[in-house]
C-alpha cells in the first residue's frame, strides 16, 4: 500500500490532529507501508521532512492550526502521479482536503476521509450559529466524495450520523504509556514552579474560545476558599484568550506554562493530581488519555468525545457542561475523599489497554478493504 495524505495541520504544529497524524506515518514506516503527505507551510518555519510535500498557506480564521494552502493544483497531480499511491486520505475539509479529492478524482483512486474537528459547535463560541446551515451543507458534499469516513468517538459518529452522513467507521485514538506514564513524575516541577500547595491540578490544551475556558476561569475563581487554599493550579498551552485568561485569573494561584511538549510535559503530567478539561467540543480529547497514562483522573464536560473516555466515578468524574459549579463541586468531592487514589489507578489500567499499534493496524486493514471495493467496484462498475 501507497497512501497519500493531504492534511491542513502536520508536525511540527502542537494539536491533536497533527500530533495523530505524525504518529500514523511514524506507524506507516514501522509497517514499511510507503506514503507522501501533502501540508501547508507552518507559518514562517522552513524545515523539510522527509516525505512531506509543503505549499505556502496562511491561517484558518476558526482554527490557526489548520492553514488554508494556495497551490497549483497541476502541480500536486503531478507529484501525486510520480508518487503513484494506492490509496488518498484526507484529514481536514479545507483546502489541502479539496487538493485530495481532486487528485483521487483524476486519478480514479479509492478515498477516505477523517474527521476530527467539530467545526459547527465552534461556530457558537465564535457567535457564528447563522454559517452552520452553510458549513453543513458544505462538509457533506466535502465527505460525500469519500469511500468511507474515519471518527474517533461513538459520540462523534452520532453527532454525524443526526446530519444524514453515512459510511461511518471510529478509527478510535491510543496513548504512548512509555512516553506518558506515573515513572515521569519529578520534584523538579513543585522546584521550577515554586509550587508549595498540597494539589497541582492541570490543564492541557488550547487557549482558545472553544475549548470553554470561561468555565475553567469561574471554576478557578469559585472554588471554596479552604479547598484554594490547597491547590495550585497549572495551565499549559497557548492561543488566542491567553491574556485575558491570565487577566481574569491574577489573584488566584495559576501558573501559565505556554506551550510544553515531550519530556517536560510528560513529567507535568505525572507530577498533578487531577486533570481539570471543561471543553465541549471535542471529537476525542486526547489530552485526557495523556492524562490517565500519566496515572491523572480527569473532571470532564458531559458532552463531545471526552464522554467515550472518562468511566464517571470510576476514571474521573464527568461533569455538567459549562456550568463551574459542577465542575467545582466534582473537584471538592475528588479531592476531600480517598476516591482519588483509586481513580488514579483506574485511569492508568484504562491507557494500558489503548495500544497505537492495535488501532492503527485496524486502521489500515480498513484501508485494504476500502481499496478491495474500489477496485471491484472498478471492474464491474
Amino acid at each position: 500500500m501507497r497512501v497519500a495524505l493531504f492534511s491542513d495541520t502536520y508536525h511540527p504544529q502542537v494539536n491533536g490532529v497533527a500530533r495523530t497524524l505524525k504518529r500514523l506515518t511514524e506507524h506507516y514506516e514501522k509497517r514499511r507501508i510507503e506514503y507522501k503527505v501533502f501540508v501547508p507551510d507552518y507559518q514562517d518555519k522552513k524545515e523539510s521532512y522527509p516525505n512531506v510535500q509543503s505549499f505556502t498557506s496562511f491561517p484558518f480564521f476558526l482554527y490557526p492550526e489548520c492553514r488554508t494552502a494556495i497551490a497549483n493544483p497541476k502541480t500536486i497531480i503531478r507529484q501525486l502521479k510520480d508518487f503513484s499511491p494506492s490509496l488518498i486520505h484526507v484529514t481536514t475539509p479545507l483546502t489541502m482536503g479539496l487538493f485530495g479529492i481532486q487528485g483521487a478524482k483524476k486519478m480514479n483512486l479509492p478515498l477516505v476521509a477523517s474527521y476530527h474537528t467539530h467545526f459547527d459547535v465552534y461556530l457558537n463560541y465564535y457567535k457564528m450559529m447563522w454559517v452552520s446551515p452553510l458549513l453543513w451543507k458544505y462538509l457533506k458534499w466535502f465527505y460525500s466524495q469519500a469511500d468511507r469516513i474515519f471518527v474517533p468517538s461513538e459520540e462523534t459518529k452520532l453527532h454525524m450520523e443526526k446530519q444524514g452522513f453515512r459510511d461511518l467507521s471510529i478509527w478510535s485514538r491510543g496513548v504512548d504509556c512509555e512516553t506518558y506514564s506515573p515513572t515521569k513524575k519529578s520534584s523538579s516541577i513543585r522546584e521550577t514552579y515554586k509550587i508549595t500547595k498540597k494539589y497541582i491540578l492541570l490543564y492541557v490544551g488550547r487557549l482558545a474560545p472553544e475549548k470553554d475556558l470561561k468555565t475553567l476561569e469561574k471554576t478557578i475563581k469559585y472554588l471554596p476558599q479552604e479547598v484554594k487554599n490547597q491547590v495550585q493550579w497549572l495551565i499549559v498551552g497557548d492561543g488566542p484568550m491567553r491574556e485575558e485568561l491570565m487577566v481574569k485569573t491574577k489573584e488566584e494561584s495559576v501558573i501559565y506554562t505556554g506551550y510544553l511538549t515531550g519530556h517536560e510535559l510528560a513529567e507535568v503530567y505525572a507530577s498533578s493530581d487531577l486533570f481539570v478539561f471543561p471543553s465541549a467540543s471535542e471529537t476525542f480529547g486526547n489530552v485526557v488519555l495523556e492524562a490517565f497514562a500519566s496515572g491523572l483522573p480527569a473532571i470532564v464536560a458531559n458532552k463531545g468525545g471526552v464522554t467515550n473516555i472518562v468511566e464517571h466515578d470510576q476514571t474521573g468524574r464527568i461533569a455538567e457542561a459549562h456550568q463551574p459549579q459542577s465542575f467545582i463541586h466534582h473537584i471538592v468531592e475528588v479531592l476531600s475523599e480517598d476516591r482519588l487514589q483509586y481513580m488514579k489507578r483506574k485511569a492508568l489500567q484504562m491507557a494500558q489497554k489503548q495500544s497505537w499499534d492495535q488501532i492503527f493496524d485496524q486502521l489500515i486493514e480498513e484501508f485494504c478493504e476500502v481499496s478491495h471495493f474500489h477496485g471491484q467496484n472498478q471492474m464491474f462498475g
